[in-house]
């Protein structure tokens, strides 16, 4: 007997009145009354995608924003955000006389960033969903590039954090602006990770995007060499207490031995994204390779082992590039006379905000992060529903993995929910482990309650 899918997050017409009524708003908007009922579309939008493309189901949202043209507006609703973390939310936090009930709609605008990179990675795989970013694709080329610069740019540890202080992004004390910042850092780390399939996507689809948006991953951003430096220093790779962990799905997991060659989906994304801009015949016709340039890409050699290439067989054709450009000279720069769009979205809302900041970050004070007791009530009751998490835990495309060993798991610690393991055993042995992050995430648990129970 089959097993029935999962609920739905939202029906058709749900969806699809969401998906039409989605807009841009200016960075002085952001967190206004309009912003949040729209950020709850998005957030019951990205978690119906999930839903569809996890369990194989027809990706109606991806559809939708397909058809109302919509995912120019998700772009620019993400880099709008991001100049918002960048410019507004450090002057907010400097003000004196600002101190909020309660930080979680500040929060809230932090992960939306998080929340719209999620959505577009689960449909980007889709050629229809490449194209109809239109010109704005070259926005988000650019956005993608930030996000992976500053992960390459990082020390082997400076973002690798621990991410057991934290309850899933949206609960480690978060009563005071110092936590809000260090949780607004720590998603950075996951926003980056999402780029990096975002990039690897629209890679698939360069010979039927425009030329521009080719030459910009190729020679404006020099991609290739930016995969380079992510597979060196592999950021979703770490050693903790001596032991191999990998993150994945949000979280790090300890590898054990017999798996520690095996290759991680990130792994994935950055391999074939580099295959892909390397070997196409539209790329290879693009691509100036100078001297550093094949100084860069040679040092993929040192991977490119027996091992890699039985879990991605098509390695071998790159290996074959590599040998062939080890023993040839780089050719000279091609010269030609190109007419190309450019990205806009991040120098217009900077150029129609310059020297504005601080004054927009005084009227979100006042109009956006000072909500009235009734109003903090009603937001309660909508994130309690928009939050539920019995729908969240359906959207979790890989089953849990037990928190000692790194096998599949059915178990939950019952103290603090957040911690899953294959059988009473393996709990035991973890819980000296375990005791320290068991107490944080559980006294976190027992603040939202009563927070929420005020405010319900």
């Amino acid at each position: 007997m089959e097993e029935a899918p999962p609920a739905p997050v939202l029906l058709y017409g749900e969806a699809e009145g969401m998906a039409q009524s989605l807009q841009t708003f200016t960075v002085k908007d952001t967190g206004s009354a309009g912003w949040f009922k729209q950020h709850e579309y998005i957030e019951k939008l990205n978690m119906q995608a999930i839903l569809n493309a996890s369990t194989g189901q027809e990706e109606i949202i991806k559809e939708l924003l397909v058809t109302h043209g919509k995912i120019p507006t998700l772009i620019h609703e993400l880099i709008a955000v991001e100049i918002w973390k960048l410019k507004v939310f450090p002057v907010l936090c400097q003000l004196q006389d600002f101190q909020p009930k309660s930080t979680f709609p500040l929060y809230m605008v932090i992960h939306h960033e998080a929340t719209i990179i999620n959505l577009l990675e689960t449909i980007f795989y889709h050629k229809d969903v490449c194209e109809s970013a239109e010109e704005l694709a070259l926005d988000l080329i650019d956005y993608c590039h930030r996000k992976l610069t500053m992960l390459a740019s990082k020390s082997s540890d400076g973002m690798k954090q621990t991410k057991e202080r934290l309850l899933p992004n949206i609960s480690s004390e978060a009563s005071t602006l110092e936590e809000l910042k260090l949780q607004a850092e720590d998603l950075e780390f996951d926003i980056a990770l999402k780029c990096l399939s975002v990039l690897r996507y629209i890679t698939d689809h360069t010979d039927s995007l425009p030329l521009s948006v080719t030459t910009r991953l190729l020679n404006t951003h020099n991609l290739p060499c930016v995969l380079v430096e992510l597979l060196q220093h592999c950021p979703w790779s770490r050693r903790h207490k001596g032991q191999l962990q990998k993150y994945e799905s949000g979280r790090w997991f300890p590898v054990p031995a017999e798996d520690q060659l095996k290759m991680t989906k990130l792994d994935g994304q950055a391999w074939i994204a580099l295959y892909n801009l390397l070997l196409r015949p539209e790329c290879q016709r693009k691509y100036n390779i100078n001297n550093f340039t094949k100084g860069q890409l040679l040092k993929l050699c040192s991977f490119l082992t027996e091992v890699l290439i039985d879990q991605l067989p098509n390695l071998v054709e790159l290996q074959r590039f590599l040998s062939q450009l080890s023993v040839s000279e780089p050719a000279a720069p091609k010269k030609e006379f190109i007419l190309e769009q450019v990205p806009e979205i991040w120098d217009s809302i900077i150029r129609s905000n310059s020297g504005k900041w601080k004054a927009i970050a005084k009227h979100q004070v006042k109009h956006a992060f000072s909500p009235s007791d009734e109003e903090l009530q009603l937001q309660a009751q909508r994130w309690a529903q928009t939050y539920n998490m019995d729908v969240m835990e359906n959207l979790v495309p890989d089953k849990p993995k037990c928190g000692s060993c790194g096998s599949e798991a059915k178990k939950r610690c019952s103290r603090c929910q957040s911690e899953w393991y294959c059988n009473r055993e393996c709990q035991v042995k973890h819980w000296q482990k375990h005791k320290k992050v068991c107490d944080v995430v559980s006294e976190s648990l027992k603040k939202i309650k009563e927070e929420v129970k005020a405010h319900v």
